[in-house]
């Protein structure tokens, strides 16, 4: 055999031989990461808006398992804070109101097409990309993908995009239980016989 071959042939077998090893070790010395993130971004809304100071939900759990305080998505609210402290065994905390206060009701972005001048830069500020378009032609909102998180409307250079109250879906609709009502009534009605 000449010894070119001879050559490919051994290093052939360690390629074999060290990616079996590199194999083996990935396996038995895997890295598992933190659980705990994991459980505390899925509580987080996941409106990716940065009102908390991080760029986004998952950088923020995770500062939130390192030690961070917990009370500042105001789109999560009172209940994200109260699920937080449950879970990581803290008291709960007030909404810390220096990254802005909760909303009563559900907001999504809309532009007026007819004022739109298709920059992008509403496109750019989007952290979810729920706003469809390119440049200089009309863009519009994708309501079901918009968190209402309000990045897009500080860069709009002509002002042409709202928050208005999400529209009600069968999704997102619920029953307004009527004043004065402590139990809820029967849906059985009584049939006579004729």
């Amino acid at each position: 055999m000449s010894t070119g071959i001879i050559a490919v042939l051994a290093l052939l077998l360690l390629s074999v031989l060290f990616g079996a090893i590199l194999g083996f070790a990935a396996v038995r010395f895997k890295v598992e990461g933190d659980p705990i993130v994991d459980q505390i971004d899925a509580i987080l809304p996941q409106t990716q808006c940065g009102q908390c100071g991080y760029p986004g939900c998952r950088p923020y759990a995770e500062a939130i398992a390192n030690g961070d305080d917990h009370n500042k998505c105001p789109p999560g609210g009172e209940q994200t804070i109260h699920d937080l402290s449950t879970l990581l065994g803290r008291d709960p905390l007030p909404l810390d109101e220096a990254h802005g206060t909760e909303s009563e009701v559900n907001t999504v972005a809309y532009i007026r097409e007819d004022e739109c001048i298709g920059c992008t830069k509403c496109i750019q500020a989007c952290p979810v990309d729920a706003i469809l378009g390119a440049a200089k032609q009309m863009h519009t909102v994708i309501a079901s993908e918009c968190t209402g998180c309000d990045l897009c409307v500080d860069p709009c250079p002509v002002d042409c995009i709202d928050m208005i109250p999400e529209p009600i879906t069968l999704n997102n609709w619920k029953w307004q239980k009527p004043a004065g009502v402590t139990h809820t009534p029967s849906l059985l009605i009584p049939v006579k016989n004729i």
